[in-house]
Order: C-alpha cells, then sequence, then structure tokens
C-alpha cells in the first residue's frame, strides 16, 4: 500500500493538471534541451551563463513534471453526487458574509493541487476552508486567520 499523499480534486482540477503536464513533456521539455544544445556549442561550460540557466530551468521542468505525476497519480477525484447539498464539503462552492460588516464572499472549496485564491478557489487546508467545512447554512462560524478572527455567517451553499 503506498503511502503518498493524496490530492482531493474536481474533475477539471485533474484535467488542468493533464494538460500543464502534457504540455511540459511535449513542448517545454523540448524547448529547454535545444537551449543547453545551443549553450553547449558556445564553448567552455565553466563560464557559461545560457548554459546554467538553461540547466536551471531543465531542473525546474523535470521536477514540476515528476511532481504533477504523483499529483495526478494519486488523486482523488471528488464526485458531485456523494456530497451532501446541505453541507459543507470539498467542492462545493461557499457563499458567506462577514459579520458585522456584511461583506459577502464566495469560494469553492478544493483540493490544495487546484487552490487558485484569485480565481475564488481555496484550499481544504486554509482557514476559512477548515472552519466551514461541515457547516451548513444560516450557520454563523468564528474564523482564525492570519490577519486574526472574524466571524462569518454562511448564506449558501452549491
Amino acid at each position: 500500500m503506498s503511502n503518498e499523499k493524496q490530492y482531493p480534486m474536481t474533475i477539471e482540477g485533474k484535467r488542468k493538471l493533464e494538460e500543464e503536464l502534457d504540455f511540459l513533456k511535449t513542448v517545454k521539455r523540448k524547448e529547454v534541451v535545444e537551449r543547453i544544445k545551443v549553450a553547449r556549442s558556445f564553448g567552455d561550460l565553466s563560464e557559461n551563463s545560457e548554459y546554467d540557466s538553461a540547466k536551471e530551468d531543465q531542473a525546474f521542468v523535470e521536477g514540476r513534471i515528476s511532481t504533477l505525476e504523483s499529483m495526478i497519480r494519486n488523486a482523488v477525484i471528488i464526485e458531485d453526487d456523494e456530497m451532501n447539498n446541505g453541507v459543507v464539503s470539498l467542492g462545493k462552492t461557499v457563499t458567506f458574509v462577514e459579520i458585522p460588516d456584511g461583506d459577502q464572499e464566495s469560494y469553492t472549496i478544493v483540493g490544495s493541487a487546484e487552490a487558485d485564491p484569485m480565481e475564488g478557489k481555496i484550499s481544504n487546508d486554509s482557514p476559512i476552508a477548515r472552519s466551514l467545512i461541515g457547516r451548513s447554512v444560516g450557520e454563523k462560524v468564528k474564523v482564525l486567520t492570519p490577519g486574526g478572527e472574524m466571524e462569518i455567517e454562511i448564506v449558501s451553499i452549491k
């Protein structure tokens, strides 16, 4: 049995990782290899910054490929039909208001592999998500964030 970390994600999140992996393997890897070939033609490798830069890029690309392969291999897909519609869980979009100022925010709770706060996707490991998971519409929840404690009320779960 594997002791590798599991990565909960949506089908869409897994598809995006697969697309990135395909791009890195079919396009980016070839570009970096070509850069290394060209840099080698410049001569002395010990003082060749182009070569050093290309090798660093190659290490980054190969590391990212390895990471993506592991994430995809250990993906645990979040199924919509398995989720209780009245309770906050992975894959759900939660809308809440901050108390008392009433600022409304919506986030989709996803696995860390596809978290992107700028697109409204927060990791299930984030303080807000951890506080919301298992809660229902109408519940008031205290959330401890790096900026301090805030109280929110859940408005909707989709």
